[in-house]
C-alpha cells in the first residue's frame, strides 16, 4: 500500500528542469519558424532559377554527342523495357554511345522520347534537366542550411549557384543530361549523409550509399565522392578520425569498382590514354593542374565567352600567357591556402573540395581532347559555396549593434546585384541555343580554328537544308583536317542531296581509301549505283559493309529491294527477314516483305504480314491496298473476301484524298469482286484520269483495260 501510495506522488520539478524545458521548447519554436522560412525561400529561389532559364524549352539546338545520345540513338527511340535492360547490361562496351557506362543517363532520355521528345521537339528533354538543375538549387541550399544553421545565408548563395550562366550547358545541351544528373544523385546523397552524421541513424548511411550508386550510373565522375566526405568530416562537420575513415570503406570499394569500369569501356568503345602509355606527355600533367586551376576559378568569377569546351591552348608551354597564369596563379594560390591553416580550416578544405571533385575531368586519364569545359565545375563548385555561406554566416553572426542592419543590407544589395547579373547573362547564353545553327556560329566567335566546330556547322546547315552553305562549311573543315571521313562522308551526302551525283560518288570513294570498312559511305555508294543501275557493284558494296557489319537493318532492307528489283525474289525475302529480325517494327521493310511474298503467291505469309504492319502503324497506306488485293482474289471469304477488300481499299483511298490511281485501281477490283460493277467503273474512270496525267505509262494502259473490262461488264 505504501509502494502504491509512493508511485503515485507527483514530484515537484526543480526550478533547473523547467528552465531547461523551456529552453528547449524555445529552441523548437525557432527551429520549425527557421525550417518555415527555409522551405519559403526554396520555393523563391526554384521559381527565380525556373523562370530565368525558362527560355531553354524553346531551345533547338542539336550539337556535338547529339546525334550519338539521341539523335540516332536506336534504344533512345526505342522505349522499352529491352532498351533500358539493354542499357544496364552493356557494363564494359556500350553499343549505342562510345565512351563509359552511363545507363541511367541513357534510359533518363529514352524516358523523355517516350513523353514526346524528338529532334524536332526538344521541349521534354529540356524541361527534364530545368527540373533537375532546380532540384540541384534546392538540395544545395538544404545542405548549406544543415551545415551552418542560417536559411537566408543558404538560400542567397543557392540563388548564385542557380542562376549561374555556368549552368546553361546543363539545361541547354541534350547529351550533358549525365552531369546534371549525376550532380543530383551526388548532392543528395551528401544530404544524406550529412544527416546520418547529426542523428547517426544508420539507414541515412545506406541511403546515401545507395544513392552514390546511382549517381555512378549516371556518370563516372562522382567517383571521388568518399574523399569529398572526408573532407567534409574535417571541415565543416568537424568529426576527422580513423574510424571515420573505415566508414568509407564501402564508398570506396564503390568507387574502384566503377574506375575500372569506365577505363574499360571508355578504352573498348572510344579511346583512353594512361599516364603510363608511352604515348602520354607526363610533363604536361602539372600544366594542365596549373592551367584549370586558375582557369576555372576565372570563369566561375568572370563567366564571359563560354564555350561548351576549351582546348588546349597553343602552345602549351610557358610561352601561352594563359598557360603561364595558372602557373603563376597556382604557386600564390596554394601556399596561402596552406598558410591560412594555421587560422582555419575553411578556405583549403572548401578549394581541396572543389579540386578532388574536379580532378576526374582534368585529362590526367585522357578521354578527350578538351582541357576543360564549363560543366565540369558544376558540382565541384560545392567546395568554394560553402567557403562563402560560411563567411557570410561569420558576418551575421559577429554583426550587432546599429552595424548589424547595414551590414545585412549590404549583403542583401549585394546578393542582388551579383544575381541580376546572373540571370542577365544566363539569358543572353541562352538565346545562343535555340538553334544548331546560332549554336555553332556562336562558338565559332570563341574557337574560330576549331575543325569540329565547323564540321558541326556544316552539319547544322545540312539539317536545315541549307546545302551552298553546308558545302562551303565542309570544305573548309576540310583545309584543316583533309583526313576527317565523317567530313568527306557527309560533303558527299550533300552533293547527293544537290544532285551533284558524280561529285558525291567521288567523296564516297575516297573516304573508303581512308577506311574501306566505312560502312556509311559505302552503303551511300551503293544506293547511288544502285539509283543509276549498277545493279552488280552496288550488290558488291552492300555485301562488303555485311561482312563487318552483319546486324546493318538498313543495308539489308536496301539490298533486299535491289535484289527484287533484279528479280531476285528469294534472295529478297532473305535479307528483309534479316533487316526485321534486327528491327521488328519497320513498317516500310515488312510492307515490302509482305509485297514480295504476295508476288510469289505465298498468300497466307503475306497477309499475316500485312496484317503485322496495321497493328503496328495503324493505317498503313500500302499494307491496307496490299491486303485488298489479295482479299478480293478470296472468293470464298477465308480471309474476309471482297468485302473486306473494299472496306481496306476505301480506307487507303480515304487516306490518300481519292488522288492515289493505283488504290483506287485496288478499289475498283475489290467493288467489282464483290458484284458492284457500275461502283467499280466509276473508280476505274477516276484512277484512269488520275494515272493519264503521270508518267507511268504501263499503269495508265493497265487501268485502262481494267475500266475497259467494267464497262463491258466483265468482273
Amino acid at each position: 500500500m505504501e509502494r502504491y501510495t509512493l508511485s503515485k506522488q507527483r514530484r515537484k520539478p526543480s526550478s533547473k528542469t523547467t528552465r531547461h524545458a523551456r529552453l528547449n521548447d524555445a529552441d523548437l519554436r525557432i527551429r520549425k519558424s527557421q525550417i518555415r522560412l527555409l522551405l519559403l525561400l526554396i520555393g523563391a529561389v526554384c521559381v527565380a532559377v525556373g523562370l530565368v532559364h525558362w527560355p531553354v524549352l524553346s531551345a533547338q539546338s542539336l550539337s556535338c554527342d547529339d546525334n550519338m545520345y539521341f539523335q540516332f540513338n536506336p534504344l533512345v527511340q526505342n522505349p522499352s523495357w529491352a532498351s533500358a535492360r539493354q542499357f544496364l547490361t552493356e557494363v564494359l562496351e556500350p553499343s549505342t554511345v562510345k565512351g563509359y557506362y552511363q545507363p541511367l543517363t541513357m534510359i533518363s532520355l529514352m524516358l523523355d522520347w517516350a513523353l514526346g521528345a524528338r529532334p524536332g521537339n526538344l521541349m521534354p528533354v529540356h524541361l527534364t534537366s530545368l527540373v533537375l538543375h532546380i532540384a540541384n538549387t534546392a538540395l544545395v541550399i538544404i545542405l548549406l542550411y544543415m551545415l551552418f544553421g542560417r536559411p537566408m545565408i543558404a538560400a542567397a548563395v543557392g540563388l548564385l549557384f542557380g542562376l549561374h550562366p555556368m549552368t546553361v550547358e546543363l539545361v541547354a545541351w541534350v547529351s550533358d543530361r549525365k552531369d546534371v544528373l549525376a550532380s543530383f544523385f551526388t548532392f543528395l546523397a551528401l544530404v544524406f549523409y550529412v544527416h546520418f552524421t547529426r542523428k547517426r541513424d544508420r539507414r541515412f548511411y545506406a541511403g546515401s550509399l545507395v544513392i552514390y550508386f546511382l549517381a555512378l550510373l549516371s556518370k563516372p565522375t562522382s567517383v571521388p565522392f568518399p574523399i569529398l566526405l572526408m573532407l567534409m568530416d574535417f571541415w565543416p562537420l568537424g568529426r576527422f578520425s580513423r574510424k571515420v575513415v573505415l566508414e568509407k570503406v564501402p564508398f570506396f570499394v564503390l568507387a574502384g569498382i566503377f574506375a575500372v569500369i569506365t577505363v574499360i569501356s571508355q578504352g573498348r568503345s572510344a579511346s583512353v590514354v594512361m599516364p603510363t602509355q608511352v604515348s602520354y606527355d607526363l610533363g604536361k600533367i602539372p600544366l594542365i593542374v596549373c592551367h584549370d586551376i586558375v582557369f576555372y576559378l576565372y570563369k566561375i568569377v568572370w563567366p564571359t565567352r563560354l564555350c561548351l569546351f576549351y582546348g588546349f591552348p597553343e602552345p602549351f608551354d610557358f610561352s601561352n600567357s594563359s598557360v603561364l597564369a595558372g602557373v603563376v596563379g597556382t604557386c600564390v594560390l596554394v601556399p596561402l591556402l596552406i598558410i591560412s591553416l594555421r587560422r582555419t580550416r575553411v578556405l583549403l578544405t572548401g578549394w581541396l573540395f572543389f579540386f578532388v571533385a574536379v580532378l576526374p575531368t582534368m585529362g590526367l586519364i585522357k578521354f578527350t581532347n578538351m582541357v576543360a569545359a564549363d560543366r565540369y565545375a558544376y558540382l565541384p563548385s560545392l567546395g568554394l559555396l560553402m567557403i562563402i555561406a560560411y563567411y557570410l554566416s561569420r558576418l551575421f553572426e559577429t554583426s550587432t549593434g546599429p552595424n548589424r542592419n547595414l551590414r545585412i543590407g549590404m549583403i542583401v544589395t549585394a546578393v542582388l546585384v551579383l544575381a541580376g547579373a546572373e540571370a542577365r547573362a544566363t539569358r543572353r547564353y541562352l538565346a545562343v541555343w535555340k538553334d544548331s545553327v546560332s549554336f555553332y556560329r556562336y562558338v565559332l566567335t570563341v574557337r574560330p580554328d576549331d575543325w569540329q566546330m565547323h564540321k558541326g556547322l556544316a552539319f547544322a546547315y545540312q539539317s536545315a537544308g541549307k546545302t551552298k552553305e553546308a558545302i562551303t562549311k565542309y570544305r573548309y573543315a576540310l583545309k584543316l583536317v583533309p583526313e576527317d571521313i565523317e567530313a568527306i562522308n557527309n560533303l558527299g551526302d550533300v552533293l547527293q542531296s544537290d544532285g551533284k551525283l558524280d561529285q558525291a560518288i567521288e567523296h564516297y570513294r575516297r573516304a573508303l581509301e581512308i577506311n574501306p570498312d566505312y560502312f556509311l559511305a559505302r552503303n551511300n555508294l551503293a544506293n547511288i549505283l544502285q539509283a543509276r543501275g549498277k545493279f552488280d557493284e552496288a550488290v558488291e558494296n552492300y555485301l562488303y559493309v555485311l561482312k563487318t557489319d552483319p546486324d546493318n537493318a538498313d543495308v539489308h532492307y536496301n539490298l533486299a529491294n535491289l535484289l527484287y528489283s533484279r528479280g531476285e525474289a528469294d534472295e529478297a525475302i532473305e535479307h528483309y527477314v534479316k533487316a526485321l529480325e534486327i528491327r521488328p517494327d519497320d513498317v516500310e521493310a515488312r510492307c515490302n516483305l509482305a509485297d514480295t511474298l504476295r508476288s510469289q503467291s505465298r498468300f497466307d505469309e503475306a497477309i499475316k504480314h500485312y496484317r503485322d504492319v496495321l497493328k503496328i502503324a495503324g493505317d498503313s497506306i500500302m499494307a491496307l491496298n496490299g491486303l485488298a488485293v489479295i482479299l478480293t482474289a478470296d472468293t470464298n471469304g477465308y480471309y474476309g473476301g471482297p468485302a473486306e477488300a473494299v472496306r481496306l481499299a476505301t480506307r487507303a483511298a480515304e487516306l490518300t484524298g481519292h488522288r492515289n490511281p493505283v488504290v483506287l485501281s485496288t478499289l475498283a477490283g475489290a467493288y467489282a469482286a464483290a458484284g458492284k460493277l457500275d461502283i467499280a467503273k466509276r473508280m476505274a474512270r477516276q484512277a484512269l484520269n488520275l494515272a493519264s496525267t503521270g508518267p507511268d505509262v504501263e499503269l495508265t494502259n493497265q487501268i485502262r483495260r481494267q475500266w475497259q473490262d467494267y464497262s463491258q461488264q466483265k468482273p
